[in-house]
């Protein structure tokens, strides 16, 4: 007798081959048989007639560790389909910290992950893991990120890692991933980490190459001039040729200012990948992202933490000439800028910065200021989409257009905090599945399941997922494929999708008729 059989539905496996028709049998943890049953006997049978059985959706790019721990059931992942989330993600999050160390950087990037308690053990990778090994609903994979290191070994201060720094970080870097982490992360300007430079990221590199892991990079905007080539893409690819290492862009795609120019995007990369250079990446299917507001401040103002930060912001001289660099930086987007979570401010999640700015009679980079301020640091940020429908929807042409290339897969940059979270937070993966494949074609199911499954379980060396086949882990998605679509919206983000009426994880039912279960079977993998 198996424990579940999933009947009548149309098996996409994850290798990209033709769907068909078969029934999928667990037992326990693992996928049984996947064949035509005909009656046999199993403790529950889920009807998938007319729906389409994939392997549960591995996302290489979220930010949920703060939500995992706060609210364990994680429906907004779990209901896209969701099995497998990675963390750790743009070289910031909660391990390796000694206490002290994790009580600063959570008030730092409390405006992004939020407050999970205060008194957790983050002292190395398999601490963090352990706080989610079959305490929360999806499977978690970490990537050991390097503004946590350098935070770790030289505390928020603008210091060169050298010498016996430099080799304590190392060992750092070795130890997580040898506890597990499934490769090393660096972020666009998540600070401490944009105050290395390109020998200190391949110094790091070199130890992740050893392991055999992937460096995922999210190709620098801060502090430019530490950057060989002077720019973000250009330093990830001199790392990649001197160190050998796996190189994973982190949502590489166009924006509204690049859209319809792949070409553009993929000057500097597609030669880099003829030469030899190992190369991934993955993509959201939005015109615009998220962040966390802490991050625009001029660098200097970070230095010594949040206190530090937070005392230049309450000195009024010092106010105005951090308000003063905002404001005269056109890297800075401040008229974009949409409050999706502030810290004990509920009723200013929605407004833009321009709407408070107006308010309050001040500068954008003023009230920027004051935002900071008042919230503690703690305030998350949506990127409005751009006016242009048209533009928008050149996006999404150009995301599926990425998609459909063998060396990327979809990801959702879950960014979970406050009531106005971008709306990736909830429908990133249906609407690639849905909307997008169904309305601008050019990716067939069975490809876009791939790229969903295999693909990063494949590229992170996930093991036993991925695919439907015996022996693998009864991850499993089930959905309708004519049906299935994103709700979440700009205006109204914290709708669920609909069309995904079922999720097993670990051979048990997490999603039940569009309902979670309450079921907590995730582990931390590979």
């Amino acid at each position: 007798m198996f424990d579940l059989v999933i009947r009548g539905g149309t098996v996409v496996d994850g290798g990209g081959g033709p769907g068909r028709r078969a029934d999928v049998g667990v037992s326990g943890e693992t996928i049984a048989t996947v064949e035509d049953l005909g009656r046999a006997e199993a403790r529950r049978v889920i009807d998938a007639t007319g729906l389409t059985v994939a392997p549960g959706f591995i996302d290489p790019h979220t930010h949920a560790e703060g939500a995992l721990l706060t609210d364990p059931q994680h429906a907004m992942g779990l209901r896209q389909g969701i099995t497998t989330e990675f963390l750790g993600i743009d070289g910031m999050s909660y391990a390796p910290l000694s206490p002290a160390r994790y009580r600063e950087y959570r008030r730092w990037l409390g405006g992004l992950l939020g407050d999970p308690p205060e008194d957790l053990d983050m002292g190395s990778v398999a601490a963090f893991r352990r706080h989610y090994h079959q305490k929360v609903a999806v499977n978690t994979a970490y990537l050991v990120p390097h503004g946590t290191v350098r935070l770790e070994v030289l505390g928020f201060h603008d210091r060169p890692l050298t010498g016996e720094a430099l080799t304590r970080a190392r060992r750092l870097v070795r130890q997580g991933l040898e506890e597990g982490a499934v490769g090393f992360s660096t972020g666009s300007k998540y600070y401490p980490g944009p105050w290395g430079d390109t020998a200190e990221l391949t110094a790091l590199c070199e130890v992740v190459r050893e392991a055999g892991r992937v460096y995922m990079c999210e190709p620098r905007r801060a502090n430019l001039d530490r950057a060989a080539g002077g720019d973000g893409v250009a330093e990830a690819l001199a790392i990649a040729r001197r160190t050998g290492v796996k190189l994973h862009f982190a949502h590489y795609r166009t924006a509204p200012e690049t859209a319809g120019r792949i070409d553009r995007i993929m000057a500097p990369i597609d030669p880099a990948r003829a030469e030899g250079l190992d190369i991934t990446f993955d993509v959201y299917p939005y015109p615009s992202g998220s962040s966390i507001a802490v991050s625009l401040l001029p660098s200097a103002v970070h230095d010594g933490g949040p206190d530090a930060i937070l005392a230049r912001l309450a000195d009024p001289a010092e106010r105005r000439k951090i308000a003063g660099a905002l404001d005269g930086d056109p890297s800075v987007s401040l008229a974009d800028l949409v409050c999706a979570y502030v810290a004990g401010r509920p009723e200013w999640e929605g407004l833009s910065l321009p709407d408070l700015a107006a308010r309050w009679g001040r500068s954008l980079g003023d009230a920027l200021c004051e935002l900071l301020l008042d919230a503690g640091l703690r305030v998350g940020h949506v990127a409005a989409p751009p006016r242009s429908p048209a533009l928008w929807r050149q996006v999404s042409r150009d995301c599926l257009t990425l998609l459909a290339r063998p060396d990327y897969m979809a990801c959702s940059d879950i960014t979970p905090a406050g009531r106005f979270p971008h709306p990736r937070s909830y429908g990133a993966f249906p609407r690639f599945l849905g909307r997008l494949r169904r309305d601008e074609g050019g990716l067939d199911l069975e490809t876009m399941v791939q790229r969903m499954t295999d693909a990063p379980a494949r590229r992170f060396a996930l093991t036993g997922r991925g695919r439907l086949v015996r022996g693998y882990f009864a991850d499993v998605s089930v959905f309708d494929a004519d049906r299935v679509l994103d709700l979440s919206t700009y205006d109204d983000p914290c709708r669920f999708p609909i069309g995904i009426p079922y999720v097993v994880v670990y051979g048990q039912v997490a999603v039940d008729g569009e309902r979670p279960t309450g079921v907590l079977a995730g582990r931390a993998v590979p």
